[in-house]
């Protein structure tokens, strides 16, 4: 038994434990940022790419720039609705053989207060961001316990599924708290089989609808940008290439033993509190007087 440890052990130090030449990926919402730099990182890490988005054109796009490092598929459709992610799965199982690797990335938020938010736009936040996932997560995750696949679930949720951020997230910001404990849960209902599932808590990046708020002015005079600026340890608003690694990461055998985990990709925004002073200057090691 030790021998065959050993011997396993040696041959886990002698490969590349992100290759994923073989074995066949799904990223939903790849029409945008993220699934797209994903779905391409993917690809060079030699995984077979199935793009799925509601939107034909940047599917297509994504699609041809991911065909530049290795194959891809497209399937176009509804992520939120059950008749939708039905025929996304069927559609899938047509194009590839199997799907070992599910990026479950389709989300999308508005900003309204919870004392204007109607019923209608609650319930789009949670059908876009919640019910999505989990009829994509259920309905691949179906397909890898029938054939037997231990495969890897990376769900997109987001810091502020985590900590309320209030400017109006209201609905986002309870739906990604959804996916995070559906994260959770299948994780546990799904562990014996071999599955494991992850997901990634991005701050805010600089995609071009955060870009065309940072000069925005809450009532204190301190812009949108320096307010999000002043909890990220790193300085920075993400980028859509810095959800990349984490995702391959997770995907991969390097993260074989890794299972129900939430990985924030958010600069240490979430190992800050809202007394934490974070110093911008190196050699900065001022403190306030204490009094």
């Amino acid at each position: 038994m030790l021998k065959a440890v050993r011997e396993a052990q040696l041959t886990i130090g002698t490969r590349d434990l992100f290759d994923l030449t073989g074995r066949y990926a799904v990223v939903t919402g790849a029409g945008g940022a993220i699934g797209r730099a994903v779905a391409v990182g993917l690809a060079q890490k030699g995984a077979t790419v199935v793009l799925v988005d509601i939107r034909e054109e940047p599917l297509r796009e994504a699609a041809a720039e991911v065909e530049g490092h290795g194959k891809g598929f497209v399937v176009v459709g509804d992520t939120s609705r059950p008749e939708g992610a039905a025929a996304i799965v069927a559609e899938t199982s047509r194009v590839v053989p199997q799907v070992d690797i599910l990026f479950n990335n389709v989300g999308s938020g508005s900003h309204t207060v919870p004392e204007l938010i109607d019923f209608e736009e609650f319930s789009d936040n949670l059908r876009v961001n919640l019910h999505s996932s989990f009829l994509i997560a259920q309905g691949f995750g179906r397909g890898m316990i029938e054939a037997g696949i231990a495969g890897s679930i990376i769900n997109t949720a987001s810091t502020c599924g985590v900590l309320a951020m209030g400017r109006g997230n209201f609905g986002f910001s309870i739906a990604k708290a959804g996916v995070i404990q559906m994260t959770r849960e299948l994780a546990i209902e799904w562990g014996h089989l071999g599955i494991r599932v992850n997901a990634i808590a991005p701050c805010q990046l600089d995609t071009p609808g955060v870009m065309s708020m940072l000069d925005w002015q809450d009532p204190s005079g301190m812009t949108f940008g320096e307010r999000v600026l002043s909890g990220i340890p790193l300085g920075r608003l993400a980028t859509t290439a810095d959800m990349v690694g984490p995702v391959l990461f997770l995907a991969s055998d390097a993260a074989a033993m890794v299972s129900g985990v939430l990985l924030p990709v958010d600069g240490g925004n979430l190992a800050a509190c809202a007394a934490s002073s974070i110093r911008r200057a190196k050699g900065d090691t001022s403190t306030p007087a204490h009094r």
